[in-house]
């Protein structure tokens, strides 16, 4: 119905001018309307809402409400309908094409260098199929904290199928999954295949194939992703990974001491982005522990440091040192102020 009317009213049943809304709800209120009521809204005969009553031509008479939604839903379905058809055809018509040439080469622009994935079988797919063609080595990013069996089953035959090929591979995670026993059993059993580093924080996912093809996270939950295949930005990503294996502590060697009594590598970590001002919840993502588990480290910095509020905490945290980026190993640090009464600063 919608789209029809008059010159002066180009409109359809779905959407009365005022005038004709006004006409049209007091003939249904009272049963009928005289003809030359209806005269200024010819559109409510046009649409078929008012017809002559066949008793008196001198009156209109309304199409029942309950008939004119029908006719619009047919109205709709049929357009919709015709839309699906279109659909259709210009599928079909892409599909014929696209078969003409067979499968076309890579080129290198955006549509052949990047690649959305969306749904986790696909995403396993391309990653299987990166895996069968990788030949030198793979670099991951796995932030996150401890590393659950689940997650590390995963991905093993895949590391498997590498580690039978000879290629080499390094993965970065966070200082907190250096406390997870299913990853020191994964490392065990890849031997020296494998070489892990660890960082306060890392970025989000990120797996290289023989620095040729990318993969990382698309969304929040994982369940689409993006293959890159553009030489600059696989490049770049290599790049990144690079820089942060450099700054990174193998899994092998202990994390660096604090230099202050009371206060852990972690405490440290949690105190210099406290100084930055990050909430708890945020703290404790980029760190890949549990809120909770921040929270008990902050109160322990807290007691350590003498500070009965957060205000004052944030002047301990900067009294100490512990405002700025962990300790070179060999720097002496500043020893803490005497502490005093808990409100003392």
């Amino acid at each position: 119905m919608a789209g029809h009317g008059t010159e002066q009213h180009p409109h359809g049943a779905d959407r009365l001018c005022e005038t004709g809304d006004r006409v049209y709800s007091r003939a249904v209120r009272r049963g009928r309307v005289r003809r030359r009521d209806a005269d200024p809204v010819p559109c409510l005969l046009e649409l078929a809402l008012l017809h002559p009553d066949p008793d008196d031509m001198d009156w209109l008479v309304p199409t029942a409400p309950q008939e004119v939604m029908t006719r619009l839903l047919r109205a709709v379905h049929d357009e919709v309908s015709a839309s699906r058809h279109r659909v259709g055809a210009a599928v079909a018509a892409v599909e014929w094409y696209a078969g003409l040439g067979g499968r076309l080469p890579s080129s290198g622009t955006e549509g052949s260098s990047i690649r959305v994935l969306e749904g986790l079988s696909r995403i396993q797919t391309a990653m299987d199929e990166a895996t069968e063609a990788c030949t030198t080595e793979v670099l991951t990013v796995q932030p996150g904290g401890i590393r659950r069996e689940a997650e590390l089953s995963e991905g093993l035959h895949r590391a498997l199928t590498l580690r039978g090929r000879g290629v080499r591979m390094r993965d970065l995670y966070n200082h907190v999954a250096r406390h997870g026993q299913g990853l020191l059993n994964y490392l065990e059993l890849m031997g020296d295949t494998v070489e892990a580093r660890t960082l306060d924080e890392v970025v989000d996912r990120l797996i290289l194939f023989d620095r040729t093809v990318a993969f990382i996270p698309a969304n929040a939950d994982h369940t689409m992703a993006l293959e890159l295949r553009h030489p600059a930005l696989v490049g770049y990503f290599a790049t990144v990974f690079e820089r942060f294996w450099r700054l990174a502590i193998p899994l092998t060697a202990p994390l660096p001491d604090t230099g202050i009594e009371g206060i852990s590598h972690r405490e440290q970590s949690i105190a210099a982005l406290l100084a930055e001002g990050h909430q708890d919840a945020v703290i404790a993502e980029r760190l890949g522990i549990s809120v909770r588990t921040c929270r008990a480290h902050i109160a322990r910095l807290s007691e350590t440091l003498g500070a009965a509020s957060r205000t004052q905490l944030g002047v301990r945290i900067a009294q100490v040192g512990l405002d700025s980026a962990a300790p070179t190993p060999g720097v002496p640090q500043v020893a803490l102020p005497d502490q005093g009464s808990p409100t003392a600063l």
